[in-house]
């Protein structure tokens, strides 16, 4: 079968979940939004899952050399979004995640198809291959942990809407899938464990980053936009941790913490391949 064929099965599969999500869990009658995963959307998430990781190893890893790029980076950090999330909802209900997560994951999956990316020199190297892949499930992490907190600040929004003059006393401010979410510590808490595991992985990420530099370079941190990005985004999770652990740190201030880190983390990688290989067009 093409690689384009399914490409199409892959996205139209991500897209009809993410319309059957919002018509059931977000537009559906309350009977539907207050329902886990049931057995059948869960088996058929992983229907594109599988298709989408076909296609990551046939574009990356099956060709002679290691092809990477911006493109291919998102489709492999959305892919493992949704491999978490599918993870995660066996425990927690977050009904309100689906259409974001499997749309995203739609339209990143596609983007390979325009911008094919790069053949890496070091690509075939073992201590390459670790630190990108380190890299990935980094970024996949955060990028659900971004989620948890959009979710945190919207339920935090509507509860304190509660308080307000003209709000309906004695009825709940949360509506469809928002108010079926666990309780908003359990999602904070969630959260934060999600921050704590992806800065153990980006701090392995940097280690090995500086390992396979020293080897190459010569050198462990060459002064380019990519390092100083890369630490910016680490100082600004540990300082997050930090203010959690002995600030008590949480709501907005952990929110605009976290975007500001993501900000970094994607301008650190994503965002230089995305220059090199559209604005500067090199190979």
């Amino acid at each position: 079968m093409p690689d384009i064929v399914i490409h199409v099965i892959a996205c139209a599969a991500y897209v009809g979940l993410a319309w059957h999500f919002w018509n059931t869990r977000w537009r559906g009658p309350p009977a539907s939004q207050a329902a886990m995963l049931r057995s059948w959307e869960r088996a058929a998430i992983l229907v594109p899952l599988a298709f989408h990781a076909w296609l990551l190893y046939q574009g990356i890893f099956a060709p002679a050399e290691l092809r990477f790029g911006f493109a291919y980076a998102l489709s492999a950090m959305l892919w493992l979004a949704v491999v978490i999330y599918w993870v995660e909802s066996l425990f927690f209900r977050l009904e309100g995640m689906q259409p974001l997560v499997l749309g995203s994951a739609a339209v990143c999956l596609l983007l390979p198809l325009w911008f094919p990316g790069r053949m890496l020199a070091h690509g075939m190297e073992p201590d390459f291959r670790l630190h990108l892949s380190l890299a990935i499930v980094a970024y996949s992490v955060f990028t659900i942990a971004v989620l948890h907190a959009a979710l945190m600040a919207v339920a935090d929004r509507l509860l304190h809407g509660r308080s307000r003059p003209g709000a309906a006393s004695g009825e709940s401010p949360l509506k469809g899938p928002i108010a079926t979410l666990p309780p908003l510590l359990t999602i904070e808490t969630m959260f934060f464990r999600l921050v704590a595991v992806a800065f153990v992985l980006l701090t392995l990420t940097l280690g090995t980053g500086m390992a396979l530099s020293e080897s190459m370079f010569g050198q462990a941190m060459r002064f380019n936009h990519e390092t100083v990005f890369a630490v910016l985004s680490w100082l600004t999770f540990a300082v997050l941790l930090w203010g959690r652990v002995f600030r008590g740190w949480r709501g907005r201030t952990a929110l605009r913490w976290t975007m500001a880190g993501f900000a970094m983390v994607v301008l650190a990688n994503i965002g230089t391949a995305f220059v090199l290989e559209v604005i500067l067009r090199r190979a």
